[in-house]
């Protein structure tokens, strides 16, 4: 396999990973959105502990991503239905001998 090490920095604590060489990008993207998103919260809340800050950050994230998986989920059911109406259009077609 393509794997090696790097090192990532949140909140001011480095972090040593061993990960595909694919990867790295998406993961360098994502410590640097982490510590942004601990810097908005300690500037504009009244959290100074990075353990709270931490937190917050997750919370956000995760409810992000609750979201999205959501959405997704509705619209990859509202796409098979979509799929499964053509498909009958097919059939009726077919069967009429168009």
């Amino acid at each position: 396999m393509d794997e090696f090490t790097i090192s990532v920095i949140i909140a001011d604590r480095p972090y040593r990973l061993t990960i595909k060489r694919e990867e790295e990008e998406v993961i360098r993207k994502a410590a640097n959105e982490i510590n942004k998103k601990l810097k908005q919260y300690s500037e504009n809340y009244a959290f100074n502990d990075k353990q709270d800050l931490l937190a917050m950050v997750a919370l956000e994230t995760t409810t992000s991503a609750m979201q999205l998986d959501k959405k997704l989920a509705a619209s990859e059911k509202e796409l098979l239905n979509e799929i499964t109406d053509i498909e009958n259009e097919f059939r009726l077609l077919k069967e009429q001998g168009l």
